[in-house]
């Protein structure tokens, strides 16, 4: 999430996936929302990752849930590897810094940081 301005981007909690729709839910009704960005896998070659179609599926159930909100995608290439680098930089301990929540967490920050960098 970001700031009213759109300037600093902080982490919400880590959701596991059969979760997200009725967090969202809930988080929508509570918050004022303008607009989601979804991390879109891609490859090196800028082709889709694998699991590209089930983001888009993603993608899709936010849209018919959430019709006035804005649906955006930005690339993720890279965001899991510079997490581990942050985690590893901060001094956190080596066990914590295997936890795949703390990874995919500071990940959305990177991909939210990176979408408002790049929408100028």
């Amino acid at each position: 999430m970001t700031d009213p301005l759109q300037i600093i981007v902080n982490a919400l909690e880590t959701i596991p996936t059969p979760e997200v729709l009725e967090y969202l839910k809930n988080y929508i009704a509570s918050e004022e929302v303008e607009k989601i960005v979804v991390g879109e896998p891609m490859h090196l070659d800028d082709t889709p990752a694998q699991i590209a179609p089930q983001v888009e599926e993603f993608k899709e159930k936010l849209r018919s849930l959430f019709p006035t909100i804005e649906i955006v995608s930005q690339d993720e290439r890279f965001t899991s590897q510079d997490a581990k680098k942050i985690i590893l930089q901060s001094g956190i301990k080596k066990k914590k810094r295997r936890d795949k929540a703390l990874i995919d967490k500071i990940s959305a920050v990177l991909i939210l940081q990176d979408y408002l960098g790049h929408r100028i």
